[in-house]
């Protein structure tokens, strides 16, 4: 998940639990505020009640405090605005067939749900009655008892939670929309970031990045920087460290090949010069023809020798890209493997692209991986067929691909974990030229990849 998302996330669930909190809350202060309710109501009937009681005891002094009330009618219009919507109040010592003069209840709230008024009271309780007397000072004035209506209570709870609720929904949704803008902009540098990484990692390893507001993100923006040209200058060291390497084994290389062909080729020519004397002399000289058959078996070897002494100073000479071009040298390679028997599998030869100004490092590279993997794909397989695609791709990312494809099987894990001279050779020229390398299993067989890059 996003980033953005867990965060806007974990927000909403923050509003639920407060949410969930208020509601509680909203719910017994509603259901608690008719009880604040009555003991009002009660209140301030009986202040009303007590000036009325002691206006009548001083004009009908002659009359008993008993009888003063509810004399002259005390239930009036007037003691109605002083109780509150949901409360009954009654006057005590009541008369007969007296009914309790309560508030208006009709409309107060809403209708809750049958299992919102059953949890209710179990949890918060019940309502108690209030009881105020009229004159604290004369105790036969009688007392006011309130008592509170328990489903106006109810309702007016549910109608605080609904109310609540609506205005918390509103809240979250404002506050979800808020806080993804508010997070999505704040995280916004964040793609950058990793944007830059993503270049490096495609060896574009130089990134700028922009100045970051957010003190974190600037100091993580700091260190991709830094780790970038480092990144690059290690792969310069390496490269430079890489090509002087093969500099010094193509030299060594050329002495080895000059070294074979005075030292050994001359010595195999001259062994080869004696054998057939010897041959010549042992045929002429006597009908055995022992010697002449061991002479001939010499000359076999010297012939087998230089044979293979000449392929040896074909791969250590001068690549033939620096002579004769890298179309050219790649013609010859695959006509040269052709050649050699008939039993041979098929190479298809795919040039594509103009191929006539590569020169330098870059041709010698391409070769000797297509002459590497032709030589592992003929030697250490059984293929039948191999294909070999040189590929020039012009634009932007000037580079050159080499293809070579076989049906010959093989485990591709296990040729990618090799340590051979060979792919080591190839990778190491590779990364010299700042390119890339992969092995990958082919339909029937391996596929090997390189990309060589030319602009540099």
């Amino acid at each position: 998940m996003r980033l953005v998302l867990q965060l806007v996330a974990r927000l909403l669930l923050i509003v639920a639990l407060c949410l969930g909190a208020a509601t509680v809350w909203a719910t017994f202060d509603a259901y608690r505020s008719v009880d604040r309710a009555t003991a009002a109501s009660a209140q301030r009937v009986a202040q009303a009640l007590q000036g009325l009681y002691w206006h009548e005891f001083l004009l009908r002094s002659s009359r008993t405090s008993e009888h003063l009330l509810p004399v002259p009618e005390w239930r009036t219009l007037e003691t109605m605005k002083l109780i509150s919507p949901g409360v009954c109040v009654e006057f005590q010592p009541t008369t007969a067939f007296e009914k309790p003069l309560c508030g208006q209840s009709e409309g107060l709230g809403k209708t809750p749900p049958h299992w919102f008024a059953s949890i209710v009271p179990t949890f918060l309780g019940s309502h108690a009655e209030v009881v105020r007397p009229v004159s604290p000072r004369a105790a036969a004035a009688g007392t006011i008892v309130a008592t509170p209506d328990e489903a106006a209570a109810i309702s007016l709870a549910w109608e605080y939670i609904l109310n609540v609720i609506d205005v918390a929904l509103l809240m979250a949704a404002a506050i979800a929309l808020l806080a993804s803008l508010a997070i999505a902009h704040a995280l916004a540098p964040a793609r950058t970031i990793v944007t830059a990484l993503q270049r490096m990692a495609r060896g574009h390893y130089r990134t700028k990045l922009p100045r970051f507001r957010s003190m974190e993100l600037a100091m993580i923006g700091g260190a991709v920087e830094k780790l970038g040209t480092r990144l690059e200058e290690a792969t310069e060291q390496r490269a430079a460290l890489t090509r002087r390497l093969i500099e010094i084994r193509d030299d060594e290389r050329r002495a080895l090949a000059r070294e074979l062909h005075d030292e050994f080729g001359q010595n195999l020519s001259a062994i080869l010069a004696f054998a057939d004397t010897i041959e010549m002399a042992g045929a002429k000289g006597t009908k055995d023809n022992g010697i002449a058959q061991d002479a001939r078996m010499i000359s076999q070897a010297t012939h087998h020798l230089m044979a293979s002494l000449r392929d040896a100073l074909k791969r250590l000479r001068n690549p033939l890209p620096e002579e004769l071009g890298l179309e050219a040298s790649l013609v010859n390679l695959v006509d040269s493997w052709r050649s050699q028997s008939a039993t041979q599998p098929t190479i298809q030869l795919d040039l594509r692209g103009d191929l006539t100004n590569i020169s330098g490092p870059a041709a010698t590279t391409a070769y000797r991986v297509a002459q590497e993997c032709l030589t592992n794909a003929l030697r250490h397989s059984s293929a039948r067929e191999i294909s070999l695609r040189i590929e020039r791709r012009t634009g932007e990312d000037d580079a050159l691909l080499i293809h070579v494809e076989d049906d010959g099987g093989g485990d591709a894990t296990r040729v990618a974990q090799s340590a051979g001279f060979g792919l080591t050779g190839i990778r190491e020229r590779v990364a010299a030229a700042g390119g890339s390398l992969s092995i990958l299993p082919a339909n029937r067989g391996l596929s090997i990849a390189a990309t060589i890059p030319l602009a540099a």
